[in-house]
């Protein structure tokens, strides 16, 4: 239930994100799971509908691959490496309560879709799923025991987007420019307007694929917004 999925956001913190400016810490106090039911639809005489449960997610550092070292050093300088165990320890806590939030939903693996943050549509998922969960991400861990339970992978994110998301963390870890000069503020206004066009592409994919009957879960950082581009069918 929608109640249930609440328990996973604590109601004040900040913990890391990951993708353009969600590579940074972020407020989770605004971002709540939710569950979004589709219009009904109906098959000799059986209503079906199609259901996403979405989960707001905090990105390890096993999860942001190369740039993963670079993001810590930026978190230590900023919180201290103090402030860093226990943000680490908060999100590795997070990750507990999401896991057993999935256990909790009575599931039909076969008819079950799994979309996640920053996997690209690119026929290689599965393999890529499988190099994150062995560089020790809990979050792919997660999919690979869905994935053996029958749950389906699905690509999410555009390959040319996540690219120039990519580019941009990097040009953003490496300018000391501090906030409120005109170039940080630019470099945030063209991040804004990236997150806008994954979250359209995801909702896209999930509009597309997401069939009557089936559930969907969604693993997504918390600085996406795709309700408002989901279908109303």
């Amino acid at each position: 239930s929608l109640q249930l999925l609440n328990t996973l956001v604590g109601k004040s913190g900040n913990f890391l994100g990951a993708g353009g400016k969600d590579f940074f810490y972020a407020p989770i106090n605004n971002r709540k799971p939710q569950i979004a039911n589709r219009k009904p639809q109906t098959f000799q005489g059986l209503v079906l509908t199609r259901t996403l449960v979405c989960f707001p997610i905090v990105h390890t550092k096993a999860d942001l691959g190369g740039l993963g070292e670079a993001v810590a050093r930026s978190t230590m300088m900023k919180v201290g490496q103090r402030g860093l165990y226990h943000k680490t320890k908060a999100i590795e806590q997070v990750w507990i309560r999401i896991e057993r939030a999935v256990r909790g939903l009575n599931l039909n693996f076969s008819k079950t879709r799994l979309y996640q943050d920053g996997l690209p549509v690119c026929g290689r998922e599965a393999e890529i799923v499988e190099q994150m969960a062995q560089a020790g991400s809990r979050n792919h861990q997660l999919l690979q025991a869905l994935m053996a339970k029958g749950a389906i992978l699905m690509g999410t994110e555009s390959w040319e987007l996540l690219k120039q998301e990519y580019q941009m963390a990097k040009t953003s870890l490496a300018s000391a420019a501090p906030a409120g000069r005109p170039e940080v503020s630019e470099a945030q206004a063209r991040g804004d307007a990236l997150l806008e066009q994954r979250d359209r592409f995801i909702a896209q994919r999930i509009n597309e694929t997401l069939q009557p009957g089936e559930t969907g879960l969604l693993f997504l950082g918390m600085l996406h917004s795709v309700d408002k581009h989901l279908s109303p069918d």
